[in-house]
């Protein structure tokens, strides 16, 4: 994205939209709110977003995903086994739930479990930020050794233990319940992804 003062009042729209979602849920949280939150003229919202909250609910959710395979590459490049990688992430994530006091969970899960039955555009959103997480993941675990079709599902079912591992923290207010989801993914991704020789 080009870096004008139309693109930065975008960005800071969605990112307003990003961390209200993760404090009040997609369903509470309104337009109006959202442009006072960032500080953005109201009828910018519209020029940027002329198909309305769902059209920033996607921009929002987009942006979840990329800061957070932003995070997965990061933690690739200072840990070489998989299932060191995850466990960097899992410490980040559950850095940022104690620094939130456990205000902050994944948007995209949360656009998910609203509205992902009510809202084909919010669903398609989600599926994609998901699929954008599990893909290097299972990536990963082909570069050690893993045969694709047991990479993707052992992938799918790290992303969706870490997101399941999320919500717990927050419902407990603790984040054992991420550290013991490091446990078994530590486990379960194990010795046999180790780089081949």
């Amino acid at each position: 994205m080009a870096d004008t003062k139309g693109a930065r009042t975008s960005l800071r729209l969605a990112e307003s939209m990003l961390e209200l979602i993760q404090r009040h849920g997609y369903s509470g949280t309104g337009l109006n709110t959202v442009v006072e939150h960032s500080g953005a003229p109201k009828g910018s919202l519209y020029f940027h977003f002329p198909q309305g909250k769902e059209a920033l609910g996607e921009k929002a959710v987009q942006l979840a995903a990329a800061r957070f395979g932003a995070l997965v590459a990061d933690s690739a490049q200072k840990s070489a086994a998989p299932a060191a990688v995850v466990g960097r992430v899992i410490d980040e994530l559950a850095g940022m739930l104690e620094d939130s006091d456990f205000q902050l969970g994944c948007p995209v899960s949360v656009v998910t479990l609203e509205m992902g039955v009510r809202s084909d555009r919010l669903r398609d959103a989600c599926a994609q930020a998901f699929e954008s997480w599990i893909s290097p993941v299972s990536d990963l675990l082909v570069a050690h050794g893993r045969p694709r079709d047991v990479a993707r599902a052992l992938a799918t079912a790290v992303v969706s233990m870490v997101e399941g591992a999320v919500i717990v923290s927050r419902a407990q207010r603790s984040t054992a319940p991420l550290h013991c989801a490091a446990q078994a993914i530590t486990v379960l991704l194990g010795p046999g992804a180790e780089a081949p020789a």
